[in-house]
């Protein structure tokens, strides 16, 4: 920890002492890179001597990201806990400790720190943002700034301290990929614990109607929740004759230019509020502001975009006069719109635009979340003055005539490695072994195996080329075809299979296998007594009725007639043979069955779990 306080202190930038430092700190060294007892260790260490410089710096009563700061040459210095923080950085960029080291650093700081230090740390993550997202931090600590970032929102309000709660959105966006399902609300669920109080009961010195009043702010309990609109006809009906009177009341109460003017947007953005200020009082003169009104009818819009958004269950469509009074409601309130100043065509046009991207973001989302991100093209560069070949050959239509065109050479295009498409099968389950791994937090509903093609495509390169895996399909499910190597330890050993079941499973297979060379014993004797072109192998193993058949044929070939007597021998001898053929047919008979069933109960299992994997 010494060595750690005088490297904070040392001037210059973090490279030029913090690997030094670590190799002090950790001697000996196992590894050229730290192992995970030695990367540990100096965690501990490391969050020990934040601590400790945290509550210097409360009792110096100075902020803490700028503790330690001295002023040397006309230029300050950094403080103490910033510079720690940077060699920490530098460190885990430069993959000399564990890539997660600098998350847990920041989210402790946060914890013990106060909302307006926390403004401060997180003015630092803000500038750290390119360095905290290469792919070498971002895959080791993602989860930790999520729950950082979440735990700094629920510690903020929501009505007082807007500006920052957007700063930690901004930076949420920003830091995950475009296609992260985390921050989707796949299910579309709305927050329908925010509600909107009102009065219920009129005041004494109320100066409007206070029907009205109740009749406007009712309406946001549907704006809360636009999903019940299409449950309940009667919800319906009763919010689009509240939405007319509310519209007729905007109508008849137009706003002009000056009163635009006097309340302009743009120079109320300071004193935004989160919430409707619901006040009877409040209502004439709310009715009388542009961007209060604004406020409403953008409710409307987005309430009906919704309503109208393809891709919904049928119980969720809206009826055919539905449609029509929503068509019909939604022309009225961009027609007032136009009418609010200042600027309303203007508006009105960019709330189009955002709703326009809005329902792209709902198709991407009905669609599963693809990826954005798109491998680039390489394109061959041609040699100067190299001319380009021209097509030879036009085989019938445009795309068998463009095959030919793609490959100068077309056998060495046969040939070519990379045009085999089939994944190892160990690179294949490679997103479902991440899933399994309880440390990566991944939620149970994103799962890969609730993906039924990519189950299905699974266990065929399985069955080719792992049936190891395979056969563990009918006992575990499809999380056991996944192979042993992928999985963590503890999880390996859920699906590691018995002694005792190995030797059921060989001695199965063996069984299996005798029952199927039975079979062919038994379909290859009979064909080879009518065609009487048997092996030597087989005239040994029937002694007995070869010897009944030779004498009788001794006996026609010099010249007699078979006597009832040897027919009678031959008869017996047959049915002798018969009857011992037919015992071995029954018993090679049943092992098949109990060989079969055994199969049957096998598919069945497997079909059971891929339909309960779907």
């Amino acid at each position: 920890m010494d060595l750690f306080r005088r490297a904070i202190l040392q001037p210059g930038p973090p490279e030029d002492f913090a690997l030094q430092t670590v190799q002090e700190a950790i001697k000996p060294q196992k590894q050229t890179k730290l192992v995970q007892d030695e990367n540990q260790l100096l965690e501990n260490i490391l969050r020990t001597l934040l601590q400790e410089l945290v509550s210097a710096a409360v009792e110096s009563r100075e902020k803490i990201m700028q503790y330690g700061q001295s002023i040397a040459d006309g230029e300050i210095t950094r403080g103490q806990i910033p510079r720690l923080l940077d060699i920490v950085l530098y460190l885990c960029e430069k993959e000399h400790v564990e890539g997660g080291m600098i998350f847990q650093l920041l989210e402790d700081l946060t914890e013990m720190s106060t909302m307006k230090n926390c403004e401060d740390i997180f003015g630092y993550i803000e500038s750290k943002q390119d360095i905290l997202g290469k792919p070498e931090l971002f895959a080791r600590g993602k989860l930790v700034m999520l729950r950082t970032c979440n735990q700094l929102l629920r510690r903020l309000s929501k009505a007082n301290d807007v500006v920052f709660c957007g700063r930690i959105i901004m930076f949420l966006a920003h830091f995950f990929p475009l296609s992260e399902r985390s921050a989707v609300n796949i299910k579309g669920v709305f927050n329908t614990s925010n509600e909107t109080k009102y009065e219920k009961e009129a005041p004494d010195d109320v100066y409007i109607d206070f029907n009205f009043y109740k009749t406007f702010w009712s309406l946001q309990e549907h704006f809360c929740n636009p999903a019940s609109l299409t449950l309940a006809p009667t919800k319906w009906q009763k919010f689009t004759s509240s939405l007319k009177v509310v519209l007729n009341t905007f109508e008849a109460q137009p706003l002009s230019d000056e009163e635009g003017n006097a309340n302009n947007l743009e120079d109320e953005a300071a004193t935004f509020s989160i919430k409707y200020l619901t006040s009877s009082k409040l209502m004439g003169l709310e009715l009388k502001d542009p961007s209060f009104r604004c406020h409403i009818l953008v409710q409307c819009l987005i309430l009906f975009d919704y309503l109208k958004a393809p891709g919904k269950n049928e119980k969720e469509l809206p009826s055919e006069t539905m449609k029509e009074e929503i068509k019909t409601c939604e022309e009225w309130v961009k027609k007032l719109l136009e009418m609010t100043p200042p600027k309303g065509k203007d508006f009105l046009q960019s709330i189009e635009h955002i709703l326009e991207r809005e329902r792209n973001w709902v198709w991407w989302k009905r669609d599963g979340c693809p990826a954005f991100e798109k491998q680039p093209i390489e394109k061959k560069s041609v040699q100067d003055g190299a001319k380009k070949r021209r097509p030879r050959w036009r085989l019938g239509n445009k795309e068998l005539s463009q095959l030919w065109k793609w490959a100068d050479q077309n056998p060495n295009a046969l040939t070519d490695p990379q045009r085999v498409c089939t994944p190892a099968v160990t690179e294949y389950w490679k997103p479902l072994a991440e899933d399994m791994d309880e440390s990566a937090g991944i939620e149970a509903e994103y799962h890969h195996k609730n993906n039924r093609v990519y189950c299905w495509k699974g266990l065929r390169f399985s069955a080719r080329q792992d049936l190891d895996g395979f056969s563990r399909f009918t006992e575990y499910g499809i999380e056991g075809v996944v192979p042993l190597e992928l999985l963590p330890s503890d999880v390996r050993s859920k699906y590691q299979a018995k002694p005792s079941d190995r030797s059921k499973r060989a001695k199965k297979e063996e069984t299996k296998g005798a029952a199927h060379q039975a079979e062919e014993n038994q379909i290859a004797t009979p064909a080879s007594e009518i065609d009487g072109e048997g092996s030597k192998a087989d005239l040994e193993a029937s002694a007995v009725p070869m010897d009944t058949d030779a004498t009788i044929t001794g006996n026609i070939s010099q010249g007699g007639t078979p006597t009832p007597e040897d027919h009678q021998k031959q008869s017996s001898d047959t049915d002798g043979g018969q009857e011992a053929g037919q015992i071995e047919a029954d018993a090679d008979a049943e092992a098949e069955a109990e060989a079969e069933a055994g199969m049957m109960d096998g598919e069945t299992d497997a079909d059971v779990d891929l339909d309960a994997v779907g």
